[in-house]
Order: structure tokens, then C-alpha cells, then sequence
């Protein structure tokens, strides 16, 4: 939802009071009363921006049209517009002593948006354009490849392709192509981040980056340490699943193509950005990986169809002592793509009212990988609907990471023990097949964290200054070899802008709370099952059923963005402090396995 949302509000950005609003920053006096009237009113008026855009996009989503699009971007543009608005006009109080709800409140208003327009109107004006460009040059983007007439391929094409191919020359081809959209981005972007930059700066942050880093309850710089922590902590195990990876692609391409002492080529990995290594589970999976089951299959043979799957994952919920879903959430809901109109099938959870009006978006197919992102949706829902009763404000997750990493933490107790009790499966086969489970995860989640971290990595460099235009591509492979071990394939060049080739560069979405939500789903997840009283390998156990879970779980999102996200954490997990420990815990059978595999393997990139 939160990348829907930002993607929309940068084609539109603006700023200026909305017509027949008063001006908020004569509207009160510099005191504490005026600071809590001044609240009062801006977040009456947010959550009024809020719905107004919401319901619009929903129904620009729902039916795709010129018309929709058109409605549903200035409804962003205002909403964005107000909030701009009251982000500079909370300025006025940055030297009054405020009682802390009424700090943190202008706090959450002032770090709420990832980019600010600078008070100049022209600049305004530019920005927008350029915002406005960037997006359409990514979503529009196609790679045609010469001397094949008008043939042109989208990024799905050249994503199915990296998925499926194990031809090495197809492979090169379709990562090449897409990097061919990215380059006439590089100048836009230059100037993008100058006037970003300014609009931060209106709001006495430092940068871009500084305002990104604001949001978590730590100085900006505190901040950036805590992540480089948290990756020293899962380097280990990331940098051994590497090594296995590596090997077994040299097995597979020769180590012409893949030497066993060098990073790995990025367009051998399965995907177009070598975030996520699942698709090449087939090249690198040990010998004993057969689970014993195939979901998709069950769910098949059970005749589930699209709505079961949504029930199934309710009774997830509610076997937790979660209220049901309201009636309206099965009536608005779109659970299947429509036989007559396209619309927006990217699978996503929506809170329309910021109350009780929930909702997913989802051509679920029936399959595992659907199953599971059925329960992770959800679990969205479920976290909009326990702060439904907190300030407008305070209705979102402790930090950004929090919603992510609460449908992650549901989808990690799909086991199959889970799968025998809803009676999907007659009987569960045991820990035989665990082994490739664990694989196929980790080539999910441990292959993703260093992509998750260095995304925002170079864009606080970049945004600060430390990386200059001039060696923009540079600095992103530099990254890249040094926490992937992943890189280019071909040489690439300050003519090349390979970062505008990920989607959230050219839609400035920050990239950071990817990789929290990925730490923190391990840590509430062990966390419950030790509430739960498991005693097993972690990757067994199953928070299904559990009462008192759900009541721990209940009260922690209850909390919404009420209090930091320090506490937040405590109320679930008894913890202050992120730890990827719990990630280690998760994956002890996996890293063994890896540790033998390894033996006489030269690894280290």
C-alpha cells in the first residue's frame, strides 16, 4: 500500500493551502495550546485528504481508464499538498516546550512524506515535472532489441526470461535490455535530487536523506550505524550462502563464466536485480529437498478457490481471537481478475476509511505462492484495524518496517504441521524435507538483505553529496560488490545510470525498511513462539491456535505509531533493540548444511 501511495503522490506533488482552508501557519500562536489546536486541525484535515485519496485510488485501480487516473492524481496531488502544508507550518513551534505527544505528532507530520518541494514556486513546479518523468519513464520502459523490427519487450517479458532461461547469452541479453531505459533518467535525476534536497532543507533537515533517517526514532546518523550493525550481524550466513551459490553456478555455467574467486555475474541469478535467488532453486538445491507435499496441488485437489484461500487465512486470525473481518471487507474487496476490464493486479491491502473499511486487491490464483501472500495481506488488515482508535496520526506501524515485517511474520508459520491442522494436508510428512525448504527461503530472505540495505546506501551518498553525478554508477557497483558479491556481467560506464533501472530509484520510495521488515519478522516470530511455548527448530513452529499470542500480538499493534517503535518492539518481543539473531536461530539446520557444502570451497568475494 505504501509504495502505491508514494509512487501516485510523486506524479503530482505540489504545495500551496488547498482552496477554502484557512492558513495554518496564521491560524495559532506560537504556544503549547496553539501547537495542540494546530494538531487538532491538521490531522482533521489529513485524514479528510487521506479518504478522499483513497477512495480514488482504489477506484483508478479497480478500472483503468484516463479519466480515473486523472481523478485519482489530484486527489494525491492534494493530499500531498496538505500535507506540505502543515509539515512547514509545524516549523513555528520547533522552539516551544511541547508536551512530548504533541512533539511526536509534528514529528510523524514532518517525516510522513519522502519528498518535500522547496518553497519556490518555479522549483515546485519543476520538481512535479521531473517527479512526474522519472515514473513514466520506468513504467513505460521496454527493451527493443535491434535488427528485429518493432518487437519490443516489457519488464515482464525480461523478468520471465531471467527466471526461466539457464541460456547464459539469453540471460545477458534481457539484463542488458532493461538497463537501456535507465540511462536518459541520469540527468533528471541529478537535478531531482537538488531540488529535493532544497525542499528537505526547508524543513531543517540536512538532506533527503537526513528526512528518510528522521523517521526512526534516532538521530539520522545513529540510524545509518544501527543498519550497518544489524548486516554484520547476518554477513556471515549471507556470505556462505554466496559461496554454495557460487559453486554450484560454476557446476552448472563453468567457472569461465563464474570464477570461484570473484563476485557472481548479477544476470545468472534469476532476477533482474539479483535481489531475490529463488528462480534458480533448481541449479543450487541439495539432493534431499523434496518436501513431501505441493501445496498448490492440495489446494487444488480440496477445490479451494480464490475466496476459500481469503477465508483460510482469516481463520488464521480469528483462531488468534481476532474479531472476523466486517461484512464490507468480502463485499468490496476485488479477490479475482474481472472477465471484462483490467485492473491493477498487484496483490495489495487497503484501510479506505482509516477505520474499519478494509480491503485487499488481488488476482489470487490458486497456488502456494498466492496462499501465502493471502495471509500476508492480511495481516495488513489486521494491523489497520487494531489502531483504528488512535489519533489519525498515530494510525500507521511503529516504523515502516512494522507492516511489512507483520504479514512476513504470519506467512513463516504457513508449516506443514500448520497445513495438517486447517486439514490441507492428511498428515505432516516430517522434517525430511525441511532441508530445501530452508534453502528456498534463504535464497528469498538472506539473498535480499544486503540488496535491501545498499539500495538506500548510495542514495543517502548521493543525496549528501559524498557521490557526485559523475561517478553515479560507479559508487552502485561499488555497493554491490562489496555486500552482494554480485558483479556487472558486462562493463558498464558513467554513460550507464543502473540504479534508475529499480523501480524504487526513479519513484524515490525509500528502500531501508525492506530490509528492518526482514529483521524484525525473525524476531517477532521467535518471539511468539516462545510466548506459544514451542520447543523445536524455529522454522517448525507454527503460532496458529494460540490465544495468548494473539492477545500479546493484539496489544503490540494496538499501539499503531503511538509510541517509538522501541517500545513497540518490547510490547511483543521483550526486546528494545533490533536483533538479527533470531534470523541465525531460524536458519541453524541450513547454515550446517552450508558449513559442509563449503568445505575446500574457496569463498569471500
Amino acid at each position: 500500500m505504501l509504495l502505491r501511495v508514494l509512487g501516485l503522490a510523486l506524479l503530482v506533488l505540489a504545495t500551496g493551502c488547498d482552496r477554502g482552508e484557512p492558513d495554518a501557519a496564521a491560524a495559532h500562536p506560537g504556544t503549547v495550546e496553539g501547537a495542540r489546536e494546530f494538531l487538532a486541525d491538521a490531522e482533521a484535515r489529513l485524514l479528510r485528504s487521506w479518504i478522499e485519496a483513497e477512495r480514488a485510488s482504489w477506484v483508478q485501480e479497480n478500472f483503468i481508464t484516463a479519466d480515473t487516473e486523472a481523478i485519482a492524481a489530484e486527489a494525491q496531488r492534494r493530499k500531498i499538498a496538505t500535507t506540505v502544508e502543515l509539515a512547514r507550518a509545524s516549523t513555528r513551534f520547533d522552539e516551544v516546550a511541547l508536551p512530548d505527544e504533541l512533539r511526536r505528532k509534528i514529528y510523524l507530520l514532518r517525516t510522513s512524506l519522502p519528498l518535500v518541494a522547496p518553497p519556490d514556486p518555479a522549483q515546485q513546479e519543476e520538481l512535479a515535472a521531473i517527479a512526474a518523468a522519472l515514473s513514466s519513464m520506468y513504467g513505460a520502459g521496454k527493451y527493443c532489441p535491434e535488427g528485429r523490427g518493432s518487437e519490443c519487450l516489457d519488464i515482464g517479458q525480461l523478468a520471465r526470461t531471467m527466471a526461466k532461461s539457464r541460456d547464459p547469452r539469453e540471460l545477458l541479453e534481457a539484463w542488458v535490455g532493461w538497463r537501456t531505459v535507465s540511462p536518459p533518467m541520469r540527468e533528471k535525476y541529478r537535478r531531482f535530487v537538488e531540488l529535493g534536497n532544497a525542499g528537505a532543507r526547508a524543513l531543517n533537515f540536512d538532506d533527503m536523506g537526513a528526512l528518510w533517517r528522521s523517521g526512526y526514532d534516532m538521530p539520522p546518523d545513529a540510524f545509518a550505524e544501527e543498519i550497518e550493525r544489524l548486516w554484520l550481524q547476518v554477513r556471515p550466513l549471507y556470505e556462505k550462502l554466496h559461496c554454495h551459490v557460487r559453486a554450484r553456478l560454476a557446476e552448472h555455467y563453468g567457472t569461465d563464466l563464474v570464477p570461484l574467486d570473484k563476485p557472481i555475474p548479477a544476470h545468472l541469478l534469476g532476477n533482474l536485480w539479483a535481489q531475490d535467488w529463488t528462480n534458480i532453486y533448481d541449479l543450487v538445491a541439495p539432493a534431499e529437498s523434496d518436501p513431501g507435499f505441493d501445496l498448490s496441488e492440495l489446494l487444488a485437489s480440496r477445490g479451494v478457490d480464490a475466496r476459500g484461500m481469503v477465508r483460510q487465512a482469516e481463520g488464521f486470525f480469528t483462531a488468534l481471537g481476532f474479531e472476523p473481518l466486517p461484512p464490507t471487507f468480502w463485499e468490496r474487496s476485488l479477490f479475482t481478475q474481472p472477465p471484462d476490464r483490467d485492473v491493477q493486479c498487484h496483490a495489495s491491502a487497503w484501510d479506505i476509511d482509516w477505520v474499519d473499511d478494509l480491503r485487499i486487491k488481488m488476482c489470487i490464483e490458486v497456488t502456494a505462492e498466492d496462499f501465502v501472500t493471502v495471509h500476508h495481506e492480511l495481516g495488513h488488515n489486521f494491523y489497520q484495524r487494531a489502531y483504528n482508535r488512535q489519533d489519525p496520526l498515530y494510525r500507521t506501524g511503529a516504523n515502516d518496517g512494522f507492516h511489512e515485517a507483520l504479514g512476513d511474520t504470519i506467512a513463516l508459520s504457513i508449516t506443514p504441521g500448520y497445513l495438517e491442522r486447517i486439514g490441507l494436508l492428511e498428515r505432516d510428512p516430517g522434517a525430511s524435507g525441511d532441508l530445501g525448504l530452508l534453502l528456498r527461503t534463504a535464497l528469498d530472505k538472506i539473498a535480499f538483505l544486503p540488496f535491501g540495505m545498499l539500495v538506500d546506501q548510495w542514495r543517502w551518498k548521493v543525496f549528501s553529496g559524498e557521490v557526485g553525478p559523475e561517478e553515479y554508477n560507479a559508487a552502485w557497483w561499488e555497493l554491490r560488490e562489496r555486500y552482494q558479491g554480485i558483479r556487472a556481467p558486462v562493463p558498464r560506464s558513467e554513460a550507464d545510470f543502473d540504479p534508475g533501472a529499480k523501480y524504487h530509484v526513479p519513484a524515490n520510495t525509500p528502500y531501508t525498511r525492506y530490509f528492518l521488515a526482514y529483521i524484525l519478522e525473525f524476531q517477532f516470530h521467535r518471539a511468539l513462539c516462545a510466548a506459544a511455548g514451542f520447543d523445536g527448530p524455529l522454522h517448525r513452529c507454527s503460532i496458529y491456535g494460540d490465544r495468548e499470542v494473539g492477545r500479546r500480538l493484539s496489544e503490540m499493534l494496538a499501539l499503531g505509531a503511538s509510541r517509538p517503535w522501541p517500545e513497540a518492539l518490547a510490547a511483543l518481543t521483550g526486546e528494545r533493540e533490533l536483533d538479527a539473531d533470531a534470523i541465525l536461530d531460524y536458519f541453524a539446520p541450513l547454515e550446517e548444511w552450508l558449513d559442509r557444502q563449503n568445505e575446500g570451497r574457496s569463498c569471500g568475494f
